[in-house]
C-alpha cells in the first residue's frame, strides 16, 4: 500500500498493490481517508506479515495489522540519523510491533539494528583524467506542496551549456527559468537517464539519492529545509551528511553549489556491494496465516 506516482507505478509494476489518497505531512484529513480504508484493506486480503518504513500509512496501517495478531514490523527510515521520527515515536507505543534502526548510535532495547541500506554501496576511485560533464539529472523528487525553487534557481545557469539535462521539477513553477521540467518520472526512465549522466544533482530524499547510487553515481545532494518551507523538518540533512560521510555523496546548499563541484561529482563513482542481509525479528505467526493467491 503507498502512494500513486510516477515511481511507485513503475517500481510495483505486476504487483498488486492498493492506492491511498496522498497524505502530506500533518494532513489530518487525508490521514484520516486512509486510516478509513485501511480496515477494508484487512478485510479484502489474507495478510501474513505488515512492514513499513512510514510514515503516515505506517500509523494508519501497522497497529491495525498488530490488533488482529500479524506479524508487524517498522523498519525506521535511513533519514532519521539522530533518532526516530514522529512516525517511529508514535509506532514504537504498540506493545508487539518490532522497530529497527538503520543506525548503531541510537540502537537500544525498543530499537534493533540490522544494518543500513546505505550499506550496498560503497565510493569507487577519482578519475586521473578530469572529465567535464556535459549531460546531467536534476530531481527535486514528487513531495507535493513544497516546491524546491531555491534548488531549481541554483542549478539551471550551471548546466546552462549542458548538452543535454533531464530536470525532474516536482511541481515548482519553472516558467520564468527557460527550462523544460517534468513533474515526474518513471523509476526505470529516471535510473537509466542517471546511468547515461554525467552528473546527478538531486534533492536530498533516501530514494532520490538511492537511485543516483544505483546507477553508480556520485550524486550532489541539496537537503530541502524546514527553514526555507521546504520541508516540514531538516531529515534531509541528516541523509546528505551521512552519505557525504560515507564518501557516497557530496552535501551542498543551493547558494554554495559551483561548476567545481559539478567537475568533481562527474569524476567520482559508486559501486554495488553484497552487505549481510537484513533480517526481521519473527515470531511464530497466527496459525490462520497462510499465503493467499489473492494477494499478500
Amino acid at each position: 500500500m503507498t502512494f500513486k506516482n510516477a515511481l511507485s507505478e513503475s517500481l510495483l509494476e505486476g504487483r498488486t498493490v492498493v492506492y491511498a489518497p496522498f497524505t502530506a505531512p500533518r494532513d489530518l484529513k487525508n490521514f484520516a481517508r486512509m486510516a478509513a480504508m485501511s480496515t477494508g484493506v484487512f478485510r479484502r486480503f489474507r495478510i501474513v506479515e505488515a512492514v513499513s518504513t512510514g510514515s503516515s500509512p505506517a500509523v494508519a496501517f501497522l497497529p491495525q495489522a498488530r490488533l488482529r495478531g500479524i506479524p508487524t514490523h517498522y523498519i525506521e527510515s535511513a533519514a532519521r540519523a539522530d533518532g526516530p521520527s514522529m512516525t517511529g515515536r508514535i509506532i514504537s507505543r504498540v506493545p508487539g510491533i518490532q522497530t529497527y534502526t538503520q543506525y548503531p548510535e541510537w540502537a537500544d532495547e525498543k530499537w534493533a539494528y540490522r544494518g543500513s541500506i546505505f550499506d550496498e554501496f560503497e565510493a569507487g576511485p577519482v578519475e586521473e583524467q578530469t572529465r567535464t560533464p556535459r549531460r546531467a539529472v536534476v530531481s527535486v523528487g514528487t513531495q507535493e506542496g513544497y516546491p524546491f525553487t531555491s534548488m531549481l534557481e541554483a542549478v539551471v545557469p550551471l548546466l546552462a551549456d549542458m548538452d543535454e539535462v533531464l530536470y525532474q521539477t516536482g511541481d515548482a513553477d519553472v516558467s520564468d527559468l527557460g527550462i523544460e521540467g517534468r513533474e515526474s518520472v518513471p523509476h526505470a526512465e529516471l535510473l537509466d537517464a542517471m546511468r547515461n549522466a554525467d552528473v546527478v544533482i538531486s534533492h536530498s530524499g533516501v530514494g532520490a539519492a538511492l537511485s543516483a547510487l544505483e546507477a553508480g553515481k556520485h550524486p550532489l545532494l541539496i537537503p530541502r529545509t524546514a527553514e526555507r518551507h521546504e520541508h516540514i523538518d531538516g531529515h534531509q540533512i541528516q541523509v546528505a551528511r551521512e552519505l557525504t560521510r560515507r564518501q557516497l555523496a557530496t552535501m551542498r546548499e543551493p547558494h554554495a553549489l559551483s561548476w567545481s563541484d559539478l567537475v568533481d561529482a562527474a569524476n567520482r563513482s559508486v559501486h554495488r556491494t553484497s552487505p549481510p542481509p537484513f533480517t526481521l525479528t519473527r515470531k511464530q505467526p497466527p496459525a490462520w496465516a497462510e499465503p493467499s493467491p489473492a494477494g499478500r
